[in-house]
């Protein structure tokens, strides 16, 4: 069953604000094993809308739209899909009881505007909103059954579990399945190149499906798998996931919500070692990211950022060391070892080149015990992407360390 999520209003389509609805009722629709497939985000126009919603009951057999069902001259929720289904809008007197209601209970007149919240195109349903004065809309047209939710997220998530949820259930019966994903960590080599390293794997139509999507050099490879509950989602998974690990090896890192700092604080936990960082071209993002940890003292005792080469000597470093150079850095990670009394430490140079530029180089170190490492990473792409993956290499060449026998 396919589905199609439509939010509405000035406010998200200028930019104003960010549509979260639609990311959590997609999420929901999963849950059910309703696939969505298109999002669409419309303006306060009547005709916009009136054509957004005809286009999503052609497409899509399930449709959700939030937002327009207000009292206000801009709210055109219920007008637009009068005009799609060619109805009057007729009122509904429960609704209209119901948000005279609220208004007494707030000891204030209700404004004659509410009441055309009461009015629904003939032949939809009410659906119920216990907190607030919109009620949703529910009606059919051509293969699509649409649910029109407030754009309130409270009372839009309220009004799903109680009416649309379980409409949804009844509606698809004995054909009910769930779609449940599974997110498999790589670093290391370019998305290309790990596309080529599985057999056939990322491919259309295959079940289950593997998709692979990439962020500041972190490559995610996503497994989605339908079912008629998660054991059976999971199960189909289970080959997919053992080829994936088969062919990439230590190129997987980790899964879910894993990043690179967690997968060596968690290493550096089991080994019971320590580590120690200096960055100056990285700007602090190592230490940034294990201070975003909740205990990291007892393995990482320290990380320093630095901005101003001079300030070596308060370590009783040479404060000219130069820190474009690959064995001056080397030099800096063994000092900062047996100084700090740590198994590893790493050491990030300065930039040789503005970010962004083909020939620039960042040198970086990392020394552990009985090993060590250095490399230049390279400064091509964008600046905002650059340092991130520097440290991720960095932090990578630790995990590996650390890995080990």
């Amino acid at each position: 069953m396919r589905a199609e999520v439509i939010s509405i209003g000035d406010e998200l389509t200028s930019g104003q604000r960010l549509d979260t609805n639609s990311q959590w009722i997609s999420q929901r629709l999963a849950d059910l094993g309703i696939r969505t497939l298109f999002h669409t985000t419309v303006a306060d126009d009547l005709e916009s809308n009136r054509v957004a919603f005809d286009t999503a009951c052609r497409r899509a057999e399930v449709i959700v739209a939030t937002g327009g069902l207000g009292p206000t001259a801009d709210d055109l929720t219920r007008e637009s899909l009068a005009g799609m289904l060619g109805v009057d809008l007729v009122l509904d007197e429960p609704s209209l009881v119901h948000i005279q209601q609220r208004f007494v209970k707030r000891s204030r007149p209700m404004p004659e505007s509410n009441r055309i919240q009461a009015m629904f195109p003939a032949g939809t349903e009410p659906i119920y909103n216990p907190h607030g004065t919109a009620p949703g809309i529910l009606g059919r047209q051509h293969s699509g059954t649409f649910y029109c939710l407030p754009g309130v997220p409270v009372e839009m998530r309220e009004m799903w579990e109680a009416t649309v949820e379980p409409s949804l259930i009844q509606l698809l019966g004995n054909q009910r399945r769930i779609i449940r994903h599974r997110r498999i960590k790589c670093f290391g080599v370019g998305e290309s190149d790990l596309e080529l390293m599985l057999p056939d794997l990322i491919r259309r139509g295959r079940e289950p499906s593997v998709g692979i999507t990439v962020s500041q050099a972190t490559i995610t490879l996503r497994i989605t798998a339908v079912g008629k509950d998660d054991q059976q989602c999971f199960q189909a998974m289970k080959p997919t996931e053992e080829t994936i690990r088969q062919c990439l090896k230590n190129v997987v890192f980790g899964e879910e919500d894993d990043e690179l700092h967690h997968v060596v604080d968690r290493l550096l936990r089991k080994t019971g070692r320590r580590f120690a960082s200096l960055e100056q071209g990285t700007r602090g993002l190592i230490a940034g990211w294990f201070a975003q940890l909740d205990e990291t003292a007892d393995t990482v005792p320290l990380s320093l950022v630095m901005q101003d080469p001079t300030s070596l000597a308060r370590l009783g470093i040479d404060q000219q060391t130069d820190l474009t150079n690959s064995q001056a850095v080397m030099r800096l990670a063994i000092l900062m070892q047996q100084q700090l009394g740590v198994d590893f430490a790493a050491v990030v140079g300065r930039l040789t080149r503005p970010l962004g530029t083909d020939d620039g180089i960042c040198p970086c170190a990392i020394v552990g015990p009985g090993e060590q490492e250095s490399f230049e990473a390279r400064l091509i792409g964008h600046p905002e992407v650059v340092r991130p993956r520097i440290a991720k290499q960095v932090l990578n060449r630790v995990r590996l360390l650390l890995l080990k026998p």
